[in-house]
């Protein structure tokens, strides 16, 4: 990685760390980050088929309540840098997935020290609040922004500074059988991800799009374009339902209805 590559990535890092809390731009999720990196890197193969495996096992990552969620953008970004480093490429996908599971949950440490820093920041807002001190109160939010994204630049800037070498003969050094575990807890860990998107989508209004993104999936002359052109389709489709239903004279609310027409033929099925 020369000179141009580390800052680029360093610059990435940055705004996934950002990202973790801001959640606009989605620079945090493993599919953006690791494609991201492994532009800047020059192999952005790797990095998508990095990005697409990791992003199939944070589906399911999500904060409820007081339980966090392990840190997708640490994992993500490392991982990435990782598998550029090793020199092995496409190949090395399984092994960078295996690493960035135990990565991801190190991260909630760099999370905890963040957010305890956060507490602070939060009591001098509301200083500045009561002072009607706009100009602070907004210096020390960038501060708090800022503060998670060197979350995660940091630990990135240390592993862009460790030469290939070392991280290559490291992964190298690896025994099958730990490499091969990893892998498949990492396999694991994306049926739980599934499990838990599952749940949270089980409503009589998603599980018929659910079924026939299982069936259509099962079909081998389908590639991802087609399946997502269909995806795209089907959900015009149910918002042009939705608003003919909500709107129109003898259906939806003004008729007795939910306004979405769907869930009212599920519920009176």
């Amino acid at each position: 990685m020369n000179a141009i590559s580390i800052v680029l990535v360093i610059i990435v890092a940055f705004l996934a760390g950002m990202e973790g809390i801001l959640d606009e731009f989605q620079f945090h999720q493993p599919l953006v980050a690791c494609t991201l990196i492994g532009i800047v890197c020059g192999q952005p193969a790797a990095g998508i088929i990095l990005g697409g495996s990791l992003q199939m096992i944070a589906m399911g990552w999500a904060n409820i309540g007081a339980a966090v969620a392990p840190d997708a953008a640490l994992a993500s970004v490392a991982s990435a840098i990782i598998l550029m480093k090793s020199g092995q490429g496409q190949a090395g996908a399984s092994t960078a997935i295996a690493v960035a599971i135990p990565l991801a949950v190190a991260g909630l440490f760099l999370t905890m020290i963040a957010r305890t820093l956060a507490v602070p920041i939060v009591h001098g807002m509301d200083a500045a609040a009561e002072k009607g001190d706009f100009g602070r109160i907004e210096f020390l939010q960038w501060a708090a922004i800022f503060m998670q994204g060197l979350r995660i630049a940091v630990p990135a800037a240390a592993l862009c500074v460790v030469p290939a070498e070392v991280v290559a003969n490291l992964l190298n050094s690896m025994p099958a059988w730990l490499t091969d575990g990893m892998s498949i807890g990492g396999g694991m860990v994306v049926a739980v991800g599934y499990a838990l998107v599952i749940n949270m989508m089980a409503t009589a209004e998603v599980w018929p799009f659910f079924f026939i993104g299982f069936a259509l999936a099962a079909v081998s002359d389908l590639t991802l374009i087609g399946l997502g052109i269909i995806a795209v389709a089907i959900a015009f489709i149910y918002l042009n339902l939705s608003e003919k239903g909500g709107s129109g004279a003898g259906g939806g609310a003004a008729a007795g209805g939910s306004g979405d027409p769907l869930g009212d033929i599920l519920n009176d099925y």
